[in-house]
């Protein structure tokens, strides 16, 4: 660690001493000498009970103005809450600083205040110190209006920073985090299945293929073009010359010559041979894809045969289940589907259990308490994300997380769903109902409409 950075971290030392790090109240991160804004603007009171409290915080700016010549009002994201802490720094602590431009990083020290009357925020950070600033471009891509996915694939770097993916990425690290929680406090083993497989999971869709064949084929056309193989008559010159030097080493024996001598042809001889090994090998060497008996020769490839990535892990879980009665796997699978629409993606995190000793009834009792179990959790531990996530793009996603997390889901057999089907004539399916077909999505649609 270098001077800067042991200056810093001893005076944060010190400031965290200072202000009561320990002290009931402000919650100090454990691995970082600085106190999350989940931690402040989070609590039921939205921070008012830590009026007084002398804080650390880190984060980025979203956006900033300067009142007057006197103070400069940022609002600061640290990425651990979707709610901003409004920031109050004097224009004497930041002489000759740039502090509002959106994207800059800042590490502050100061005290939390009451904001005046009227204001949404229930509590503010004056600034008396700044630790640390990162200055961003001018021309700082990820700006404060609303931006499309399809710009901001063009920021795949910046875009965490953004409200939605900030979101997104909570969101799914509390599903993972929940998806754990459930199966461990329910005895399940969590199998890490391979991702690389040369087995085909029940044909579970198309695959894509994990193949070293073509960067070997690239590597050996460029090292053919730059070093050719030995020609048929560089192959025979040094035959002949392999047969003169045996030729000689049997001499030599014949007429019984020093044996220093005869070690010399020998070690001569070898050397001649190991060349030629190693120009019939070239030789052999051709360019493109191996083949054998017109097709493709996998026998060449890394893993000596075809392999994929997994599409499911069910079928190495299977054999685990045998042995440890309750597992399941959790982790991306891919699908080499050429569809583009949102129910078919290249790749998504899967959830498979399974159950020894269970039916099917005790299957669907899993089921429904886990999707019920995740609906509750975010319910409990990401609401003001979920809030968010209503409020920009679907606004009944709360109302339907509450009704799934209370409501028993309601079960019937196949054949029962066929003759439901088969009854309906107030609407046409465009997939034909009659016993034996895998129901569409139309046909689940509707049922769960009923």
């Amino acid at each position: 660690m270098g001077t800067q950075e042991e200056s810093l971290a001893t005076q944060m030392d010190c400031m965290a001493v200072a202000s009561g790090a320990d002290t009931a109240g402000v919650e100090w991160a454990k691995y970082s000498k600085r106190v999350l804004i989940r931690k402040i603007v989070g609590r039921p009171d939205g921070g008012h009970g830590l009026v007084g409290q002398r804080v650390v915080v880190g984060g980025w700016v979203k956006t900033g103005r300067e009142q007057g010549k006197n103070f400069v009002f940022l609002e600061v994201n640290d990425g651990s809450c979707p709610t901003n802490l409004q920031v109050l720094v004097d224009c004497s602590v930041a002489s000759d600083i740039h502090l509002t431009s959106t994207g800059t990083c800042i590490m502050v020290e100061g005290e939390l205040k009451q904001p005046p009357e009227g204001t949404k925020q229930k509590v503010e950070l004056k600034v008396e110190k700044i630790l640390e600033v990162g200055a961003v471009e001018p021309k700082y891509p990820i700006a404060k209006a609303k931006l499309s996915m399809e710009y901001l694939r063009g920021f795949m770097h910046l875009r965490p920073r953004t409200n939605t993916i900030s979101a997104v990425a909570r969101i799914r690290n509390a599903l993972a985090y929940a998806t754990h929680t459930f199966f461990q406090n329910h005895g399940f083993n969590y199998i890490q299945t391979p991702i690389i497989t040369t087995s085909d999971c029940e044909g579970a869709g198309e695959m894509f293929q994990v193949t070293t064949l073509f960067s070997e084929a690239d590597r050996l056309d460029r090292e053919l073009k730059e070093n050719p193989p030995p020609s048929a008559a560089d192959l025979e010159a040094t035959k002949f010359l392999v047969k003169e030097k045996g030729d000689r080493v049997s001499d030599l024996k014949a007429n019984q010559a020093d044996k220093s001598e005869i070690v010399a042809a020998v070690s001569e001889l070898r050397k001649s041979k190991d060349q030629l090994l190693k120009m019939e090998e070239r030789s052999r060497l051709k360019p493109g894809i191996p083949q054998k008996d017109g097709k493709i020769d996998f026998s060449q490839d890394f893993f000596a045969r075809q392999a994929f990535l997994t599409v499911s892990g069910q079928l190495q879980v299977e054999t685990y289940v045998c042995a440890l009665s309750s597992v399941y796997t959790f982790g991306p699978t891919f699908r080499a589907e050429n569809s583009h629409t949102s129910r078919h993606l290249a790749e998504f995190w899967m959830v498979e259990p399974e159950i020894a000793f269970a039916d099917l009834h005790d299957d669907m009792n899993c089921a429904e308490d886990y999707v019920k179990f995740l609906c509750q959790w975010l319910l409990d531990n990401c609401l003001d994300d979920m809030e968010f996530m209503s409020k920009m793009f679907d606004k009944t996603a709360i109302d339907r997380l509450r009704s799934v997390a209370n409501t028993s889901f309601a079960r019937i057999t196949y054949t029962e769903a066929i003759q439901l089907l088969e009854k309906v004539t107030d609407k046409k399916f465009d997939n034909e109902v009659e016993w034996g077909i895998d129901l569409a999505s139309e046909h689940e649609r509707y049922l769960k409409s009923q």
